[in-house]
Order: structure tokens, then C-alpha cells, then sequence
């Protein structure tokens, strides 16, 4: 049988891996200058701990903003644990990095989208709903979708 190389599943690995070192500097060092996260999570996926109350209301996916009001971020290898704000209720929350679908930081217009093999080619998962894991009024806008860029675009 021949061995062939999975390209997909590593380059899964290391976007997860560059969430986890992004987080892990949050962590250590607190947000920098405008940078805030909207994190997409498949809510059904098995090590994912949220209140029953949130698992009600958001049975398959969930979007959380870490942005002005966060505690207790700890990263690990696996994926990450906090505590963010829900209507002046603090919520711990644990997140696989298995079960993120979208990693978006709008300050910087970067995105990453993980697809699975459930996703359609058809967009109609663009109706996600959002929580804001803070107060921020403008944490509530939508962030744009990621771009592909060529870097033959920057050479001269």
C-alpha cells in the first residue's frame, strides 16, 4: 500500500498550533493594542465543557469574543479553559482545539476557517450565532471572512 503525505491534517495541526501559541502568549502577557478573537466551536464535540444553559442555547455551535473582560485563560496542549462574561454572569468555559471551526482576529483582518468533512460546499453555515464573551458594544459586528492572498501580489 502506498504511504502518501495528509496535507489537510497537517496543516490543521499547525493552525491549531498557531491558536495555541496565540493564546498561550494571551495568557502570559495579556491582549495586545486592538487585538480581540472571535472563536467559533463546534458545541457537541466530546471534551468540550460549557453551562447547560449555554448548551441549550447553542446545541451545535457557539462564537465567544475575548476581548476586555476575560479570566483564567490556561492553554494546554489540547485546547484552552476560561471564564468569560454573559450578561454579568461569569462562565467557564473549556475548548478542545479539535472542536474550534473559526479562529478570527478583526484588528489585524486574520482568519482561519477549519473545515470538516460534514461542511458543504453551499454557505448556508453563515448564519452562525454569536455570544459576546464581553460587553463590547462592537463585538456584537460580524468580522469579516478571512482572504487568500498570493504572495506573488507583494513581489516586485
Amino acid at each position: 500500500m502506498a504511504r502518501s503525505i495528509e496535507y489537510g491534517n497537517l496543516m490543521h495541526r499547525a493552525m491549531r498550533g498557531l491558536i495555541q501559541s496565540v493564546l498561550k502568549d494571551v495568557a502570559d502577557n495579556g491582549l495586545p493594542g486592538n487585538h480581540h478573537f472571535f472563536i467559533t466551536f463546534d458545541t457537541q464535540h466530546p471534551g468540550v465543557a460549557i453551562a447547560d444553559w449555554l448548551h441549550s442555547r447553542y446545541p451545535e455551535e457557539m462564537t465567544v469574543v475575548i476581548q476586555h473582560w476575560f479570566e483564567n485563560l490556561e492553554v494546554t496542549d489540547e485546547g484552552f479553559s476560561i471564564t468569560l462574561n454573559f450578561g454579568n454572569s461569569p462562565e467557564p468555559l473549556v475548548i478542545p482545539f479539535d472542536a474550534v471551526r473559526t479562529f478570527v482576529d478583526p484588528s489585524v483582518e486574520f482568519g482561519l476557517r477549519f473545515e470538516t468533512h460534514d461542511d458543504e460546499d453551499d454557505e448556508e453555515e453563515d448564519e452562525e450565532e454569536e455570544v459576546e464573551g464581553d460587553d463590547a458594544p462592537e463585538a456584537a459586528a460580524r468580522p469579516h471572512a478571512a482572504e487568500v492572498v498570493s504572495l506573488d501580489k507583494f513581489r516586485k
